[in-house]
């Protein structure tokens, strides 16, 4: 894993465990309802928002896992986080629409730099279809 790849890496797990506890605290009750879910609900989300909150904490703490290089090969580490961070761009887009100014302000910014630390932390190709490490073959190092 390259540097800069690493070090997105370790951004992208530290946001998807903020999400993971963000969406736990609203699971257990937490009061802020404006910044989740459009911002319809102030205060405590409803029972099936609560719900779906409890079920999205182990989705994101296995993205956190995944963006950290902890698991996964490096294709389905490659393709998880790049879908990821197509969501987390598709995200800065719907909060940018929300009518919650909390949701514009906070999350916005946040999916941003998730969508960008998500990108940058997927590990590159490093071989052509022919098998050529492209890594060896620029530093001249071939087989």
């Amino acid at each position: 894993m390259a540097h800069d790849e690493k070090r997105s890496g370790r951004v992208a797990a530290g946001l998807m465990l903020t999400m993971a506890g963000f969406q736990a605290a609203l699971a257990a009750g937490a009061p802020w309802g404006a910044a989740a879910y459009g911002g319809a609900t102030s205060g405590t989300l409803d029972p099936g928002q609560r719900v779906a909150s409890a079920v999205a904490v182990p989705v994101y703490l296995a993205l956190a896992t995944v963006a950290a290089g902890r698991i996964g090969s490096t294709t389905a580490r490659r393709r998880v986080l790049r879908v990821l961070s197509l969501a987390m761009a598709a995200g800065a887009v719907l909060n940018v629409a929300s009518p919650s100014l909390v949701e514009r302000v906070c999350w916005v910014p946040f999916c941003v730099v998730a969508a960008v630390a998500s990108w940058r932390a997927a590990p590159r190709p490093t071989s052509t279809g022919a098998g050529l490490d492209v890594a060896a073959a620029a530093t001249g190092r071939l087989p």
